[in-house]
């Protein structure tokens, strides 16, 4: 049984202490912390660099530059940045 709501969790809370005291990790359990903050580390340097190459596609295409030439540059097509990078259209409606 899973307990759903405050008063059941304090009804088990002995019975909940008991697991946690006598826990014993396994090595299976282990997780190597320098690894998972170097993988955190990493996907925030992603995600600082996404905000830099928008920032410098913005700029690019208000220099005039060619959807073609950015996405040459990025390594796609002009289309496929154009796509990512590009302002939607507002509809004249």
């Amino acid at each position: 049984m899973t307990p759903r709501s405050l008063a059941e969790i304090l009804a088990h809370a002995d019975e909940y202490a008991a697991v946690f005291e006598n826990y014993v990790p396994r090595t299976a359990d282990e997780v190597d912390v320098d690894a998972y903050r170097e993988l955190e580390n990493a996907a925030a340097g992603r995600v600082e660099a996404e905000v830099r190459v928008a920032a410098a596609v913005e700029r690019a295409r208000a220099g005039n530059l060619k959807w073609g030439t950015i996405g040459r540059i990025l390594g796609t097509s002009g289309e496929a940045a154009r796509q990512r990078y590009g302002r939607p259209k507002r509809s004249s409606a």
